[in-house]
């Protein structure tokens, strides 16, 4: 028998009776029994919230005036329980909150609009910490996976380019698994491996050091980098730290500024599958424009005539070896190809309230637009595990990622070769299919196509964040971090890539292979502490971290092979070479602190500070202390303010100074170390000094300065940002010039040289309309940057002269300056400095031409009209470059040219671009022409304006596909390029690479 308690039953008593004497006393409610039963009879209500083309997940859905509130699920539907009477509100933060009457409708769909001024509301990953994006004090810009999902890129930082000011990344070629390089307001050390930002990914330090070897990635120009592991579909925001107020909790490291990664994580809702399949060609983006046969031939025969020498037995291509109405457009042939791409992606979400998880996987493949069957390929998987306890006192987080990548290339970047090659050079292949050789006429540029490059990359990275609330105020945590790199790859030069009349075998075959491997972990304890007493809110954080990382790297030399079919065994080679065989170990330790102060929600200040640790410094100068202030005034708070100026939604005046450090240098740098002579001497082999030791080793500094305003009027649909910053970066860990009877060239030492970065970023938003089915945003970023080399001790008369100028940025070239063209002896001229009546390169290089763009930026729209979506991207920069000119060899020789050497001198008192023809014996016409190589009339305007991403979207609507959401996608890459450069490609600083790839690609989204 169950009992009853007295309350409950007298409870259950007095209910009726109240509810009947309300109704006896209410006559207009008694009369009425049909409104009755209409408003207040409660009943389930459902719909789909939207962004006008894309579900919205997690948004909150509450009755007004009642403790009722859901969220909606992954696809946007929600279910609730109201009656007719009362008033559903949606909120979601970057929106505006609808409010809708419910009356006599089941079915309710709605379309959320982003609301400019909730964006300030968005918390901002700022590394150790989160911050309200209107209450941050350091410079932070940010991307989202909104904007990454758009691109049809396989490397992170492709998808960066053009949209994040103070930002600049060029992309060094359009080789698949090529790299990039990135600056974040400039260039600090003078050691140009010594600029990288530090990349974090989900708190853990992602090692951006190259792992390939300069004798295999040949194919790749610059450093073979680890970040094309990184599956862009994985990743949810990238901030990037700039200031030091931003960057200085991460002390020594942070001196080049910080890319965090934050990858997608777990959502509560029902279990959801997402699958994406796209495919997509590519070409190259520009070429060269050449001589054709006759324009070439014609440059041939003027040569010859003013050296006034007959054609010799081997200028085969004039002398009539070579047909002479042969034409080829060689680009066409050797770079002119498509590349096929292909994605496939897969993901499984979902979860409770207490548990969500993630599982992501990836493939790509493409192929090249070289001849041949070349391709790269990439499989990613990722994976995320959030808990939270039911009393939400305990969390913990578990993400990691795994990316197998293997790249298949040619042993070398033709593309050079190409350009130079005769336009009426012999067929490729004789009538037998074989490589045609045409006498031994030739070097077939195919033939170099028999040497390959091959790479093979494991990378694994995993972290874990435990926290626990041991107070309303307090939060422990403790973050745990690893990653494991495995690189491996090769080039090949077998005996068949020479001409076989040489009669080389495989005893002739080469192979160059690089193993490197790399392990780090990371522990990172924390705690934080934070009180809201009266109109002051105080934040206090405290951590620690302890990191290690290992690394090895073998490269050997492989030569002579019994059969060019055992050449990637090296045991079967007559000769083995260790070039490289090292191991490092790096070890940091650091303690790092944060306090933030807040009143009335208009005054901030914010300290952080680092005290590090590193192992690449001597006794005695191992550890150094780095720190920053920051403040910020939201005079939009202020009464005076909402008072006068209504149009004014938002602004705040911030400012912040501090140090950060650098230790990219090296391991082992201090030390006196020693590496095998490679020479035996009875029997053993034989050690040799490598490096000298200096205890005085320490720390680079950067002391950074920034004064920014940030203002939004009219309810922020308009928004701008304007910073000024000026940092200087001094005790620069450089090579010390040594006498040579030391045996040694240099000795690693800090310099007491100072480099200044000075600049001012400008970014604008813009709410253009914004209706209920039509909607357009625009973005808008510029940066305008200087660098200067302020002080350089004894620099006059050291190994650095040539290289760089006190008052100059660092990315300089000291050349000749050019004065024009003798009109009566049609050779080039150039100033004597000295006047001493001599051209010479100590002397006379004094001319200097900055590399450093002068201002670069992006604009960026967005535009929906109903289930339409269309966004792009306008990249341009103002620089200066090489031009395509440069490496194409001498007008008049063998090798083709710019059609631009047509303009020519061939008589006295012509005007012209390019001096007369020559094939090389004419000496003062050939040193002028190395001279025009090195002078200033060879760099010249690189600017250029490109359409650097298009993306069009269709969601279809779901009613046709009954409860699957599909989208169809259409995306280009490098689509436009406007320019008045004279070469290949005006980005790229290595002019004579393969130009980045224009790229489209259709693709399909499905999620059920």
């Amino acid at each position: 028998m169950k009992n009853i308690s007295l309350n409950k039953g007298l409870a259950g008593f007095w209910y009726p009776f109240i509810f009947g004497f309300y109704l006896f006393c209410t006559p207009a409610l008694a009369r009425n029994p049909l409104r009755l039963s209409i408003y207040q009879q409660q009943f389930q209500v459902s719909g789909t919230v939207t962004d006008g083309t894309k579900p919205l997940v997690g948004v909150s859905i509450s009755v007004k005036g009642k403790p009722i509130a859901v969220s909606s699920y992954y696809d946007g539907k929600f279910s609730i329980e109201a009656s007719a009477e009362d008033v559903l509100i949606f909120s979601y933060l970057g929106f505006k909150t609808v409010t809708i009457l419910v009356a006599d409708r089941k079915t309710i769909n709605v379309q959320m609009r982003e609301d400019a001024t909730s964006l300030q509301e968005v918390k901002i990953n700022a590394g150790y910490y989160s911050v309200k994006n209107s209450q941050r004090t350091g410079s932070i810009s940010k991307i989202s996976s909104k904007d990454i999902e758009k691109q049809p890129v396989t490397n992170v930082l492709a998808a960066m380019q053009g949209r994040m000011a103070g930002v600049n990344i060029i992309q060094n070629t359009g080789v698949s698994g090529g790299g990039f390089d990135i600056q974040i307001r400039g260039q600090n050390s003078l050691r140009s491996d010594g600029n990288r930002p530090l990349y974090i990914i989900d708190g853990v330090p992602y090692s951006s050091d190259a792992v390939g070897s300069d004798l295999t990635g040949i194919v790749l120009p610059g450093p073979t980098s680890p970040l094309n592991s990184i599956n862009p579909a994985d990743i949810e925001s990238i901030e990037v730290l700039k200031d030091a107020d931003a960057t200085a909790i991460y002390g020594s490291r942070g001196a080049n500024g910080v890319v965090l990664i934050t990858t997608k994580k777990g959502k509560e809702g029902k279990t959801r599958f997402t699958a994406n399949v796209s495919g997509g060609l590519g070409k190259v983006t520009r070429m060269m424009e050449l001589m054709n046969t006759q324009q070439y031939l014609q440059m041939r025969k003027e040569a010859f005539a003013n050296d006034g020498i007959p054609y010799g037995p081997t200028d085969y291509d004039i002398n009539g070896t070579w047909d002479p109405n042969r034409y080829t457009d060689w680009q066409k042939v050797f770079i002119g190809g498509t590349s096929e791409m292909n994605d496939v992606q897969a993901s499984i979400s979902g979860g409770s309230s207490t548990t969500q998880f993630l599982i992501n996987s990836n493939f790509h493949k493409e192929t090249t637009v070289f001849p041949g069957n070349y391709n790269y390929r990439k499989g990613n998987l990722h994976a995320n595990l959030n808990h939270e306890s039911e009393n939400k006192k305990f969390r913990i987080n578990f993400s990691m990622g795994y990316t197998a990548q293997e790249n298949n290339q040619p042993g070398i970047d033709i593309t050079q070769q190409i350009i130079l090659l005769p336009p009426n050079a012999p067929a490729l292949y004789d009538s037998q299919g074989n490589l045609n050789w045409e006498n031994s006429t030739w070097n077939n540029p195919m033939s170099n196509f028999e040497g390959k490059y091959t790479s093979k990359s494991n990378d694994l990275f995993a972290n874990s964040l435990i926290s626990y609330n041991i107070l309303p105020s307090l939060v422990a945590k403790a973050s745990f971090g690893f990653t494991d790199t495995r690189f491996d790859d090769s080039r090949t030069q077998p005996s068949t890539m020479y001409d076989p009349a040489y009669g080389l075998g495989s005893e002739y075959s080469s192979i160059y292979v690089n193993n490197t491997t790399r392990k780090s972990w990371i522990i990172e304890p924390q705690i934080s502490w934070s009180k809201k007493i009266g109109n002051g809110k105080t934040e206090i954080l405290l951590g620690g971290t302890f990191q290690q990382q290992t690394s090895n790297q073998l490269v050997q030399e492989a030569n002579g092979f019994s059969s060019n079919s055992l050449i990637y065994n090296l045991s079967s080679a007559f000769h083995v070479f260790d070039l490289v065989d090292s191991e490092s170990v790096y070890k940091y330790q650091a303690f790092f602190g944060r306090v933030n102060f807040t009143w009335d929600d208009k005054y901030i200040l914010n300290l952080t500070g680092r005290r590090d640790g590193s192992s690449r410094f001597g006794p005695g100068r191992q550890f150094a202390t780095f720190g920053a202030i920051g403040s910020a005034w939201l005079f939009s708070n202020e009464r005076f303010v909402k008072e006068n100026f209504d149009f004014l939604s938002f602004g705040k005046l911030r400012a912040s100074y501090g140090t950060t450090g650098n230790d990219q240098i090296g391991d082992y740098q201090f030390l006196d170390t020693y590496g095998s002579s490679g020479n035996n001497y009875g029997g053993i082999n034989g050690l040799e000094p490598t490096r000298l030791f200096n205890p005085n080793f320490g720390w680079e500094t950067n002391k950074k300065l920034e004064l920014a305003l940030e203002a939004g009027f009219f309810k922020d649909r308009i928004f701008i940002t304007a910073g000024w910053y000026n940092n200087r970066s001094s005790n620069q860990l450089v090579g010390i010039p040594l006498p040579a009877t030391t045996g040694f060239n240099s000795i690693q030492a800090n310099l007491d040289a100072t480099v200044q970065n000075r600049g001012l970023e400008l970014t604008l938003r813009t709410v253009n309309f914004q209706k209920e089915s039509f909607n357009w945003t625009s973005s808008f970023n510029l940066t305008i940057t200087r660098n200067k080399l302020l002080s350089f001790p004894n620099l006059k008369g050291s190994t650095y002269e040539n290289q760089f100028v006190i008052g100059q940025p660092l990315n300089i070239k000291k050349v000749y300056h050019y004065t024009g063209i003798n009109p009566i002896t049609g050779i080039y001229q150039f100033e004597d400095f000295n006047n001493d009546g001599l051209i010479t390169s100590a002397e006379d290089k004094q001319s200097v031409r900055d590399l450093n763009p002068k201002y670069f930026g992006g604009f960026q729209n967005t535009i929906t009209y109903k289930n339409w979506q269309l966004d792009f991207l306008f990249q341009f920069v103002n620089q200066l470059n090489y031009s395509g000119s440069y490496g194409t060899g001498l007008p008049g020789s063998m090798t083709n040219q710019p059609v631009s050497v047509l303009n020519h001198w061939q008589n006295p008192g012509d005007s012209s671009s390019h001096q007369q023809y020559t094939t090389g014996v004419n000496s003062e016409a050939l040193d002028a022409f190395y001279k025009f190589y090195a002078s200033d009339a060879m760099i010249t305007d690189a600017s250029y304006i490109r359409l650097k991403n298009l993306s069009l979207s269709y969601t279809v609507p779901e009613i046709w596909l009954k409860g699957i959401k599909c989208r169809l996608l259409l995306q280009g890459q490098n689509l436009l390029t406007i320019t008045s450069y004279k070469g290949a490609d005006p980005e790229s600083r290595f002019t004579t690479s393969l130009p980045p790839l224009r790229v489209v690609t259709t693709g399909i989204q499905l999620t059920f």
